[in-house]
């Protein structure tokens, strides 16, 4: 098994692999908050790209909010799985979604600092996170950067799951994971430094690369 020592060797090794983006034009790189922001921002800066961050908020059944049935994304943009929507309440569907909403709102707000809203309208959007379990977050971002007028998406990851990869090549144009392990575990135990970000490290890495 590879460990990375933290999220920016990750980002290093990743940015190797996307070579072929750098320097043209239209490319953006997406980090999902929090983990994916410190790997995006080395990749964003080896491939002489814009950093954003792509905020998603899984919705999750209200009994196991671990399963998603959807996601929310910036712009009022909604993905659901409409055959598991469908068999919860209503009512339970709007409290969910006003709880993810209210928390969606505020991290825009916070990461985004008075910069306008994410367009990726014709662009090609690189979205990068720390790592792939199930994959729903990942792919969940994939159909929001379609939602908001992505012309290509890629999806770059150091580690992930077979069947995390598999689900989001099917969704994304391309797919660049460094290692897919036959045993794989959680994400963290890929890394020596496997820190919970803070809002404060996003806000920084994306100020440095503004």
């Amino acid at each position: 098994m590879t460990t990375y020592r933290d999220r920016a060797e990750a980002g290093r090794i990743l940015a190797g692999r996307l070579g072929d983006l750098a320097g043209r034009p239209g490319v953006i790189v997406l980090g999902l908050v929090r983990g994916g922001v410190p790997v995006a921002q080395v990749i964003a800066d080896r491939l002489g790209a814009p950093l954003d961050v792509l905020v998603i908020r899984k919705l999750g059944m209200p009994w196991a909010p671990e399963v998603a049935y959807g996601a929310l994304g910036p712009g009022g943009v909604q993905v659901l799985n409409d055959m598991i929507a469908d068999r919860i309440d209503p009512d339970e569907r709007a409290d969910v979604r006003r709880r993810e909403q209210t928390e969606l709102d505020r991290r825009e707000q916070l990461y985004r600092g008075g910069r306008p809203q994410l367009d990726l309208a014709g662009r090609t959007a690189v979205i990068v996170d720390d790592g792939l379990a199930t994959g729903a977050t990942a792919r969940a971002a994939v159909q929001v950067a379609r939602h908001l007028g992505a012309a290509r998406v890629v999806v770059a990851v150091p580690v992930g799951s077979d069947q995390a990869y598999e689900m989001l090549a099917a969704e994304a144009d391309q797919v660049i994971c460094d290692q897919i392990p036959p045993d794989f575990a959680a994400v963290g135990a890929y890394y020596d430094d496997f820190h919970e970000v803070s809002d404060d490290e996003v806000t920084q890495a994306l100020s440095a690369t503004a």
